[in-house]
């Protein structure tokens, strides 16, 4: 998966800003790391993120989540000698 820095760089690119806190909440906190990346709580994991940082990070997890998939399935498929 990219790293805080990133995921925090592709945030400014794509959106002008960093969304630090957002990518930190997702990745940082280890016991919780693999609860925030589950995609069959992406709904209730986006009802916490929106009360903190309202809907554009609602918008910026789903993109790190997104991110993050997109990268896994690449390194998974190199893996297995598919480009």
């Amino acid at each position: 998966m990219p790293s805080i820095d990133v995921h925090v760089k592709t945030s400014i690119e794509r959106t002008g800003k960093d969304y630090k806190d957002v990518h930190e909440w997702i990745d940082k906190d280890e016991a919780k790391k693999v609860e925030r990346h589950d995609i069959t709580r992406i709904h209730e994991n986006a009802k916490e993120v929106e009360l903190k940082w309202g809907e554009d990070g609602v918008r910026e997890f789903i993109q790190h989540i997104h991110d993050d998939i997109k990268k896994r399935t690449a390194d998974t498929l190199a893996y297995f000698g598919v480009k």
